[in-house]
């Protein structure tokens, strides 16, 4: 391999097109190459182990495999950079292939919130997180899956935190406690397979949206490729988590949208795609914060919804929402329907289906014109009566039939009883005056005594009006700017997907809207997340939830605090090194830490460790980023936390407290 290196460098240096001050320039023989450039292929015949290597024979005629020159040109072994030359000779090399195809793995991403904060495109938010960026194939993956050991539990309640001493339990072995758990959620899911396959009603998620800004100072550029992957990883163990019945709605915006759902299409089925919420996070003619001017401002995200299994979603009930009502539709209801007065049983009517309607003539009764200069605040004062008139529906020749039989200027009620149909065995009334049917609001829309919600269809589009982004800054008494979701956005898909008692998951909990959300709600959650969030961290949130917490969505569902949660943490171990690698500030501390690494870490199998220190003086050289970065890569990341088949390994000194309450969370 490095012979071909070399003569395909040396044989490249003859062309002066392809140097520029003493050194290749990579893209302009890609670019010959695309072309057919005929030198470049006279070039490359010239040498006959090139010509072998990038030439195949067809009936006599060689052929010129373009594909697989750019391939190898394009690789970092080819004219690589310092940090990638140390690597190729210690031999640290990855492939690569396509998405469809290939089984690998992202292990590690560090969520938006790290340093972007929702739809940030500034990086002017810095933490102190430190993560790896990194693809791992499958030769790479042995035990990275396996079950983790659990440490550090607590149960947390309305007198602050308790040692955990069991599980709550049904009687069917179920867990029916809430949990939060801190560490890699890619191996969290992984974790909680074995108690909750097939047991979670909802996902909802709002992962990194790959903005083209989640750079790092430690990590490699994430592209669109490791994106994809990253994502299909984690939706393939939610799938299986999820309910037959179960649902999953995944938050993001225009960046990769589109992607997101063919992905999502090919992991739980084209026909399982529910609907593309669109909601309209800023109000009409801004932008959403930090976005930025466009081309056409960009004041939405989406939300796309998939089920397990289409069939055992609910079709029969149409979902419904409350929306603000315009002044122009209040307006409309210009009457006050003070009284019916006494009813007097005029005739019987049939209608198609043969049920016997009761018309009733009403005398003394009392509806009341309001003047439309009337401000809303009247109409309000008796919401329970206010009415307008509306015109017969042409296509109902029932109301024809009705309408036919009466005096116009006189008030009229049907009566009758369904024997079919939603609203079969219910008495039905409706009133006839002026030529019309009476509508009465309250059978439309709903009060707080200040606004007013109209009762409409669910649709897919949720305006700003609906689900406001401003005014959430304290919800919860955690702090997030720009990130936070608010809580009536989380209500509305937790009430419209689940039932009481059902569970929730969000494995990028970040500063837990959707487990605080479902708390009030009465549902049993699961909350997962990476990232140390500090007092703004899903676990402080819950304190204040269970404690009374009154802002969000708590005083429309008149919470009063109460509850409690389970706090869990992964066992680290290889990702003991990383908090390490993070807070070195020479290179001598790094030394030291390799030192330690040799003794105590796992290690890929790729690292050789006599060759390394064998080339400590070209390690010496690299910037400290990069050996960093070089570190990182060196651990075994099927190790980054302890295996739960070595609980009882001594070298990890797993507790006794710890080994008991695994071993009723995997139920061995």
């Amino acid at each position: 391999m490095e012979n071909l290196l070399n003569n395909l460098k040396s044989l490249l240096q003859k062309d002066e097109r392809l140097i520029s001050a003493g050194e290749l320039l990579k893209n302009k023989i890609v670019e010959l190459a695309l072309k057919l450039d005929k030198e470049l292929i006279k070039l490359l015949l010239s040498n006959r182990r090139l010509k072998e290597v990038f030439f195949i024979e067809v009936d006599k005629t060689l052929v010129f495999d373009k594909d697989k020159f750019i391939r190898f040109v394009s690789n970092k072994q080819f004219l690589p950079d310092s940090y990638t030359a140390f690597k190729n000779k210690i031999g640290l090399t990855l492939g690569d292939d396509y998405l469809s195809e290939k089984k690998d793995v992202v292990i590690s991403w560090p969520y938006k919130d790290c340093v972007l904060e929702g739809g940030m495109t500034k990086e002017d938010q810095k933490r102190d997180e430190i993560f790896w960026n990194e693809t791992l194939a499958p030769d790479d993956i042995s035990r990275l899956f396996d079950p983790k050991v659990f440490t550090n539990a607590k149960r947390i309640d309305e007198k602050g935190k308790h040692k955990l001493d069991n599980f709550k339990i049904d009687e069917n072995g179920d867990i029916k406690d809430n949990l939060i758990i801190k560490g890699n959620n890619l191996l969290a899911l992984h974790s909680i397979k074995k108690r909750f396959a097939g047991r979670v009603k909802l996902i909802y998620i709002d992962p990194p949206y790959n903005t083209g800004n989640d750079s790092f100072k430690y990590n490699d550029s994430f592209n669109h490729s490791t994106w994809l992957t990253f994502m299909k990883n984690r939706l393939e163990v939610a799938r299986d988590l999820l309910m037959e019945s179960g649902m999953l709605y995944v938050q993001c915006d225009d960046t990769e949208n589109a992607y997101l759902r063919v992905l999502l299409d090919d992991i739980f089925g084209r026909e399982n795609f529910l609907s593309q919420i669109n909601w309209q996070r800023a109000p009409e003619g801004r932008t959403i914060l930090g976005q930025g001017s466009r081309f056409i401002t960009d004041s939405t995200e989406y939300i796309l919804v998939y089920a397990k299994d289409i069939k055992r979603v609910p079709s029969s009930c149409p979902l419904e929402k409350r929306v603000d009502a315009t002044e122009k539709a209040l307006n409309q209801y210009n009457y006050y329907f003070i009284s019916e007065g006494r009813q007097k049983h005029e005739e019987t009517l049939a209608d198609a289906q043969g049920n016997k309607i009761k018309i009733y003539k009403h005398k003394n009764f009392q509806v009341h014109r309001i003047p439309s200069s009337a401000p809303i605040s009247e109409r309000l004062q008796k919401f329970d009566k206010l009415v307008r008139i509306a015109a017969q529906q042409e296509e109902s020749s029932l109301q024809q039939k009705i309408l036919s039989a009466i005096d116009p200027n006189q008030l009229y009620s049907a009566e009758y009883v369904p024997s079919t149909g939603k609203r079969k065995g219910q008495n039905i009334k409706s009133y006839y005056y002026n030529n019309g049917i009476i509508l009465f609001l309250s059978q439309f829309a709903e009060t707080n005594g200040e606004r007013v919600f109209r009762i409409a269809p669910m649709n897919n589009f949720w305006s700003n009006n609906e689900i406001q982004v401003t005014g959430i800054a304290e919800e919860g008494g955690v702090e997030l700017r720009r990130g936070k979701k608010p809580e009536r956005l989380l209500h509305r898909i937790i009430e419209m997907s689940t039932v009481r008692d059902e569970i929730v998951l969000d494995f990028f909990a970040g500063t837990g809207t959707t487990c605080a959300v479902a708390h009030k709600m009465g549902r049993q959650f699961i909350g997962i997340e990476q990232l140390d969030y500090g007092e703004n961290s899903a676990v402080f949130r819950l304190k204040n939830v269970i404690n009374g917490d009154q802002s969000g969505i708590s005083k429309s569902l008149d919470w009063k605090g109460g509850g409690d949660y389970v706090y869990l943490e992964l066992l680290k171990w290889n990702e003991n090194f990383v908090g390490k690698l993070k807070k070195a500030k020479t290179k001598d501390e790094l030394a030291k830490l390799w030192k330690m690494m040799r003794k105590k870490a796992f290690l890929s199998y790729k690292v050789d460790v006599k060759t390394v220190d064998e080339n400590a003086k070209d390690f010496a050289e690299l910037s400290i980023e990069d050996q960093k970065k070089f570190l990182l890569e060196c651990l075994d990341k099927n190790h980054i936390y302890v295996n739960y088949s070595e609980i009882h390994d001594e070298e990890y000194g797993v507790s006794e407290v710890d080994k008991k309450f695994n071993k009723e969370f995997y139920k061995v």
